[in-house]
């Protein structure tokens, strides 16, 4: 689980809006004019090296979040250890470059193209002729056929988690010879280049049997650098070695171990020596910056200074508490308890120099989510408000700048800066602006200082869900907000403003300023109550409090404080925000999913095929059969037809521009409607041995397993740009 989100896995490319269409949209700039695509914001940090310079053998340990339980990504419960153990040992026929953008892998494919359109498209694939499984079997037409028919979704006994692009296909037949593959499609598909990556033999594709249960636990045959040589649930590791048939340059490393370890524990893991590289979270990544640097005399990072302050402390504590005979107790087991963790901690932080932390930004990025199903989010204006209450800037530079990253929002909900795809298209919305947000709300009828009925609340009910931690984020003063966490307690809650007693005698006046909107305004000439600009808006006797999900888990630290700031820029508008803190395994199933939210910070994966991935996430909810609504994925239940028809146009043409232009422009109707706010792109941050090459954070791009090692001795890796050098800016 993430550090800056929890939130859909993004196992595979497919994981897994009211009136915006009359809404004014800027011109798009895709057409003659320089590329709005641009460059990713940050680069690979992975330490590159020539392959002369890395030392053959080895065993590289890889810290993951899991040992999954299948090794079928095209399965539900897939996760992302899933997709890293099938990138080392299985054929994709295209890869992710540094951009991430598509390109083919010539271990496999010499090349693949539209080769006609009239009547049906048909894509030919040129096999590389020395591609074969790990039995000896050369790669071929069985394989994309055995798998076609089981994603295709026409036969329910396969157990798949998806079939887009694979419910297109009308036949697949060998080429000229062995080594091409014709693949003709019904309808007109832009996203061909999605399909057949991973490419799974048709040992596991064949039946329903074999795609369901055989390759939950193991891949008897494969066709990568690497071979899953065993995967251990007892000691939760995965052990890939290096596959002998493997006809391109040979692995590096003898062998790749995947082990399971907590994310808080990664840090002390590392530091023991049991670990060579780790996603890590932000805490201890200052660990290992910290323990890099030029130490002084005495011990470095918790000398004794620390350790004496500490025990003065505790003895001061006892001394207040208890007799002086306690305090002299209290005072020599905290000494020893404090120096044996500083000398604990000096160890580990000496054996953290071997390590450094190599940083980019990951292919995904975190949103705040709006539901728009129910409730005052249900109307776009009030939408509208809480986005142009938001300076995504400020929230950009408070998870990125203090890591060296650049600290840029994200300007599109279905690509990031580099992708083919992307443009910024936040304008269709607008940026940050106070009094264009209050007039929203006005509008929409939530007047400041209006009558407050009090709530009754239903037996049992709690925000959020029965186990939500309730806190609020809303009734602050600004000074206040200064050193508290998000979801703390604030205790000065009950404090009533003023302009809650503003007496009403039950006519509507208008509002002096906006001349219309109906609301508790009292009469002209009345003189306004104190301290009126800081009462809540109200409507129909409630306040506008909006109920904020978050999960309670060590890693979502970052999380809540980005919830904190945004708790912060609406009620400067007026909107009051409620916290619920919950479990991490209660807060995408028993709250995103299910509609138990107003606001909610949770991740999506950017993919280079957005015409076919994002679809589901931003298409309109439609009424099941059983009466209840189907949303797909799109948790925030605001949707349109016309941004599914310009998907639906966008996966259907065959022009790779018209389809980028159509994809921007379901874009700015998506950034209209105000369902979902792109924040920033999420940091990656990977510790890694400082002489492990061809590793860390590959953020755009697929890795090259079999270019993974450790440097000869005395050997040096590339010299070149890294992630370290982006601006920060």
């Amino acid at each position: 689980m993430s550090q800056h989100g929890v939130g859909p896995r993004a196992v595979t490319r497919s994981v897994a809006f009211l009136t915006a269409g009359v809404l004014a949209v800027p011109a798009l700039t895709g057409c003659g004019s320089e590329d709005p695509a641009g460059k990713p914001l940050a680069a690979p940090d992975i330490q590159p090296a020539g392959r002369d310079r890395i030392a053959d053998g080895g065993t590289l340990r890889w810290a993951v979040d899991s040992v999954p339980d299948t090794l079928n990504t095209f399965q539900s419960d897939a996760d992302a250890t899933t997709v890293r153990v099938a990138q080392a040992v299985l054929p994709s026929m295209f890869r992710m470059n540094a951009s991430g953008r598509p390109e083919p892998d010539p271990a496999y494919l010499e090349s693949a193209k539209v080769v006609e359109t009239e009547p049906k498209q048909v894509v030919l694939y040129k096999l590389n002729q020395q591609a074969v499984w790990s039995d000896g079997r050369e790669i071929g037409a069985a394989d994309f056929a055995a798998q076609w028919r089981a994603l295709s979704g026409k036969d329910t006994a396969y157990w798949t988690a998806r079939n887009a692009g694979y419910d297109r296909i009308q036949k697949i037949e060998r080429g000229d010879n062995a080594l091409e593959v014709r693949v003709t499609f019904s309808r007109p598909y832009a996203d061909w280049r999605s399909l057949f990556s991973p490419l799974y033999p048709k040992d596991v594709m064949g039946t329903p049997d074999s795609f369901n249960d055989g390759a939950r636990r193991k891949l008897k045959v494969s066709a990568g650098p690497f071979t899953v040589k065993k995967v251990d649930r007892e000691d939760d590791e995965i052990t890939l070695a290096r596959n002998p048939r493997w006809w391109g340059e040979p692995a590096k490393l003898s062998e790749i171990v995947l082990r399971t370890v907590p994310r808080d524990k990664r840090a002390a893991e590392l530091a023991a020596g049991t670990l060579d590289v780790a996603e890590i979270d932000s805490a201890a990544a200052r660990r290992i910056t910290v323990a890099a640097r030029p130490q002084s005399s005495g011990s470095p990072q918790m000398g004794p200074g620390a350790d004496r302050s500490s025990a003065d402390a505790l003895h001061s504590w006892a001394v207040a508490n208890g007799t002086d005979e306690d305090a002299a107790d209290e005072e020599t087991v905290a000494r020893k308890k404090l120096r044996k963790a500083s000398v604990r901690y000096a160890r580990q932080q000496q054996a953290l120099r071997g390590f450094e932390v190599r940083k980019s930004l990951e292919p995904a990025f975190t949103q705040l989510a709006l539901n728009g199903a129910e409730g005052p989010l249900a109307d776009e204006r009030v939408r509208r408000a809480v986005a142009r209450a938001l300076d995504r800037k400020e929230l950009a530079k408070a998870v990125l700048k203090p890591l060296g990253l650049p600290a840029v929002p994200v300007g599109s909900h279905l690509a990031l800066s580099g992708q083919a795809h992307y443009a910024d298209n936040s304008g269709a919305l607008g940026g940050q602006d106070t009094k264009e947000a209050q007039a929203l709300l006005a509008d929409a009828g939530w007047v400041r200082g209006g009558p407050v009925k009090e709530q009754k609340k239903k037996d049992g009910e709690k925000a959020a869900g029965a186990e939500g931690e309730k806190a609020s984020g809303s009734s602050r003063d600004e000074s206040d907000d200064e050193g508290t966490d998000a979801g703390e307690d604030n205790k000065a809650h009950g404090r009533q403003d003023p302009a809650d007693h503003l007496a009403h005698d039950g006519k509507q006046y208008k509002h002096p300023a906006r001349g219309g909107a109906p609301g508790a305004y009292a009469p002209e000439g009345t003189a306004a109550p104190a301290n009126r600009g800081a009462a809540p808006l109200a409507k129909n006797g409630k306040p506008l409090t909006l109920r904020f999900v978050l999960p309670s888990g060590p890693g979502s630290q970052t999380l809540r404080t980005v919830a904190d700031r945004i708790s912060r820029m609406l009620k400067r508008v007026g909107i009051g925000t409620d916290i619920s803190k919950v479990s991490d395994e209660s807060y995408f199933k028993d709250h995103i999913a299910s509609g138990q939210y107003d606001l909610a910070l949770y991740s999506w994966p950017a993919t280079a095929f957005p015409a076919t991935d994002a679809r589901p996430v931003y298409a309109k909810p439609v009424p099941a059969a059983d009466g209840s609504l189907n949303v797909e994925q799109n948790y925030t239940r605001v949707g349109t037809d016309q941004v599914d028809q310009l998907f639906d146009e966008a996966v259907s043409t065959l022009d790779e521009g018209e389809s980028r232009s159509l994809i921007r422009k379901a874009d700015s109707r998506i950034w209209a409607a105000a369902g979902s706010i792109p924040l920033f792109q999420r940091p990656q941050l990977i510790a890694a041995r400082k002489n492990l090459v061809n590793t860390g954070a590959f953020g755009l791009g697929t890795p090259a397993y079999e270019d993974m090692g450790f440097l000869k001795k005395g050997a040096k890796p590339a010299s070149g740009p890294s992630a370290k050098e982006s601006p920060t800016e």
